[in-house]
């Protein structure tokens, strides 16, 4: 069982969690409705057990989860990559594989209170991820990696620095990225 509450927006997460078997305690926000009930459930969960935010990788996804990321600065979060996200037309948990789910928690990282600037905007262009073509599919498959989901150059630069990235994991990331590139021009 996962100790901390996972925080999803819909029931239909909660569902494809529970077919993935995954043992949690989930609270959905019914989308960025967000009630006061809701709100002071999740402040309970965060209080006594910690929370893990699960939105889908959509724009309100991300809407709703830096809404609770500034009320619960301690949370902790796990990111689906989108092309890990999308059937059936729609883009959502609900629609990620059982083993894109188990491995997007596999990867939960906690927002550092004291952000370290290890990388720079220097970094994101050296490694290809802004001022290409294939930039934002780059940014998309190294957040992937490393467990923090994708963002505009600016946003995936944060996230590298607050979620406690080390220079290990990033080349780690960009190895492996660049690895499957020449695996998929074969």
């Amino acid at each position: 069982m996962i100790k901390e509450v996972l925080i999803v927006e819909g029931r239909s997460d909660v569902a494809r969690i529970r077919t993935s078997h995954i043992d949690a305690d989930m609270i959905t926000t019914d989308g960025f409705s967000l009630r006061p009930d809701t709100l002071r459930q999740i402040a309970c969960a965060y209080k006594k057990r910690g929370i893990i935010i699960l939105t889908d990788p959509d724009q309100a996804g991300e809407r709703i989860r830096r809404f609770l990321s500034k009320r619960f600065p301690k949370a902790k979060h796990a990111f689906i990559p989108r092309k890990d996200a999308i059937a059936n037309d729609d883009l959502g948990v609900e629609q990620a594989s059982p083993e894109a789910i188990r491995l997007a928690l596999s990867k939960t990282r906690c927002a550092t209170f004291t952000p370290e600037d290890i990388f720079s905007m220097a970094d994101i262009m050296a490694a290809g991820l802004n001022g290409r073509p294939d930039a934002a599919e780059r940014r998309a498959a190294v957040g992937a990696v490393l467990g923090i989901g994708y963002g505009n150059a600016k946003q995936f630069l944060r996230r590298l620095n607050h979620y406690g990235v080390s220079r290990e994991e990033w080349l780690d990331a960009l190895q492996q990225i660049e690895e499957e590139t020449e695996h998929e021009r074969c």
